[in-house]
């Protein structure tokens, strides 16, 4: 069959995104062959189209980490879908397009009574934020959480988990044009990043111990972070969205210079301070789907409600839809419906 699809044949700006016509083959017996419906964006999408991210594949690739749609073909060996079946998933990139081929093994069902747009903002922001939170966060009841870009998906999501431990939740944003969603979702406190982060964040901690950051940031503010973890306190770092860059193609002298005046933490005072730093990207779960599976019940047990959607964009408005995003005006997750 003949599908269309976001691809890029050369990396380093989002104008080499063209929407090409071409053919998708069966899918293989361990696969389902889905008609998308919307598509979820991500800041990886932006950092593979720019050439940034270590995991892009080689060559001409389609963008995209997760969708959800309806199954319209299933191979031989497929037994837990059928045809007609609505799902959500996630894929080791390939998500722009009207049409994919994908292992049973990377869907879901699509919960009841969600829509297609909020079944492709829910699998990489929610297992993102319980894996950072829980397994590498160590996150316990009653902890004080730092949560960075707290009116993103991953942020509101983690903010969501941390209350089903009755956890002091701590987020910040880089507009005070995002405090209401900071506000709806029940943040106990709340920071616009500037200059000052660190005393606006030993203010708001008010003696309590900072236990865990979910860091998306980096440069000053997470030093300023780091210095004020508690003892046995944890940094888990998903995304580092200073890298990112606002027009087509990234000022790679900027990206240069922000590079080589990262934060650097010396192993041996981590030792004498009892702090640690870890880092994590959701790709590494793509082969490990037991994993997955587990993350995905243990999210299941907690009342996390629907994930929230922010802006929608039709398909002939992915570019569009890309810009909102990197210009960082954002909230919740902004989705691209490939059908009316």
């Amino acid at each position: 069959m003949e599908r269309q699809a976001y691809r890029i044949d050369k990396v380093g700006s989002t104008s080499n995104l063209k929407l090409v016509t071409e053919s998708l083959e069966e899918p293989k017996t361990n696969e389902v062959q889905v008609e998308v419906h919307a598509i979820g964006l991500n800041f990886a999408d932006v950092f593979a189209i720019h050439g940034l991210y270590s995991a892009t594949p080689k060559g001409s690739f389609v963008p995209g980490l997760e969708f959800s749609g309806v199954i319209t073909k299933a191979g031989a060996e497929v037994s837990n879908y059928k045809v007609g079946d609505r799902i959500m998933g996630v894929t080791r990139f390939g998500g722009y397009a009207s049409h994919l081929n994908i292992d049973d093994r990377h869907i879901v069902p699509l919960a009841e009574g969600w829509s297609f747009e909020e079944g492709a903002a829910y699998l990489v922001q929610g297992m993102t934020a319980y894996y950072a939170l829980v397994n590498l966060g160590g996150l316990e009841k009653h902890h004080t959480v730092l949560i960075h870009s707290g009116a993103g998906g991953v942020g509101i999501m983690s903010n969501r988990i941390a209350k089903c431990y009755e956890a002091f939740t701590i987020g910040t944003i880089g507009s005070d044009k995002k405090m209401n969603v900071l506000e709806t979702e029940g943040f106990d406190g709340k920071i616009v990043r500037s200059k000052n982060f660190g005393k606006d964040l030993e203010k708001v901690l008010g003696g309590r111990e900072l236990n865990l950051i979910i860091e998306t940031i980096g440069g000053e503010i997470f030093k300023a972070g780091y210095n004020l973890l508690a003892p046995q306190g944890r940094m888990v770092v998903v995304g580092a969205s200073q890298f990112a860059s606002p027009g087509s193609k990234p000022n790679y002298f900027k990206l240069l210079w922000k590079f080589l005046t990262r934060p650097k933490i010396d192993p041996q005072q981590m030792i004498q301070e009892n702090r640690s730093v870890m880092g994590f990207n959701l790709i590494w779960l793509y082969e490990k789907v037991d994993v997955m599976d587990d993350l995905l019940k243990d999210m299941a047990r907690l009342d996390l409600g629907k994930p929230m959607v922010g802006r929608t964009f039709e398909f002939d408005q992915m570019h569009d839809a890309i810009k909102l995003f990197q210009s960082g005006k954002s909230t919740g997750k902004v989705v691209v419906k490939t059908k009316a």
